[in-house]
């Protein structure tokens, strides 16, 4: 338990598409505090989706919700045992997950298929959009997972 109440930051939006999830995406992208290169990879991918003749927030949208778990399980210890609990995702978690799951699963695509990362990020969201691609099956493992300890949810905290 935090022994203070802590303050959140509110998070200004992008400067291209005025949207909160760009900025959280370029944000959990960036390395090393390298904003500006983080900025070029996101704004590069939607540039691609808006040439195949789509909106990108809407099919950024659609990713996140897509991948964004209801369910995740946590551990509880009680008497000596370990049982993982599922509990609801909180909006906020929700949204975290969904980006870093997309983000995890653009990295692990090879190269030899794309030449530059803001490709491979293009192809995942692209993907979870149309409901399929490591993320998504990421948020099915998670919920399925969730779903095979339902007996123990009634051990919340």
């Amino acid at each position: 338990m935090p022994r203070h109440k802590y303050k959140k930051t509110k998070i200004k939006p992008d400067k291209i598409y005025n949207s909160h999830e760009i900025a959280k995406l370029i944000s959990y992208l960036m390395i090393d505090g390298q904003k500006a290169v983080a900025e070029k990879i996101v704004y590069n991918a939607f540039d691609e989706i808006k040439k195949q003749g789509e909106d990108p927030i809407r099919v950024l949208h659609q990713a996140i919700d897509n991948t964004s778990p209801q369910f995740e399980v946590k551990p509880r210890r009680l008497g000596g045992a370990s049982y993982l609990v599922p509990i609801e995702v909180r909006r906020d978690r929700r949204l975290f997950l969904a980006l870093n799951w997309i983000i995890a699963a653009a990295k692990s695509r090879t190269n030899k298929e794309y030449h530059s990362f803001s490709k491979k990020l293009l192809a995942e969201i692209t993907e979870a959009a149309k409901n399929q691609g490591q993320a998504v099956a990421k948020k099915q493992a998670t919920e399925k997972l969730a779903e095979t300890n339902k007996a123990f949810s009634h051990l919340k905290w």
